[in-house]
């Protein structure tokens, strides 16, 4: 009886395993279904961060991780992140976050976000927005 030497028929059938575990896992990782990816929403749609935006949100679906694009006239206008009660008042805390440059871009994490005009008369004339965001990986609860 012959003894086998090192890298006999059963290296080959170790290889020959391997590279069809290897090209398994391709053939699954590419068919599985892909995550959601984040959008991007430009606020107001095509004419920006404007007055009367108010209702843009209304009817759309937002994710933790979606993108909020703010494009107005700096000279004229700003956004500011703010709070529940600033948003209903329109008076914007000291130390709130504004941002000036006309092409503002926020990334949603979880939560209510709210976002005004500080210039006097613009949050009161609809240059405010709310929205409720939800994690990526949570489904909604049903209820019975």
């Amino acid at each position: 009886m012959m003894a086998r030497g090192r890298g006999g028929a059963s290296g080959a059938g170790a290889l020959a395993a391997a590279a069809l575990l290897v090209i398994g896992l391709l053939v699954m990782a590419t068919s599985a279904p892909l995550a959601e990816a984040a959008e991007s929403y430009m606020v107001g749609d095509y004419g920006g961060w404007k007055f009367n935006v108010d209702r843009w949100a209304k009817g759309r679906t937002f994710r933790a991780g979606d993108q909020l694009v703010f494009n107005y006239n700096r000279a004229v206008h700003d956004v500011a992140v703010v709070n529940a009660a600033a948003y209903r008042s329109c008076v914007v805390p000291r130390g709130a976050r504004v941002l000036r440059s006309g092409r503002d871009k926020v990334r949603l994490g979880r939560g209510t976000h709210y976002f005004v005009c500080t210039v006097r008369g613009h949050c009161q004339a609809g240059m405010n927005v709310d929205k409720l965001s939800a994690a990526w990986d949570e489904e909604p609860e049903l209820c019975s």
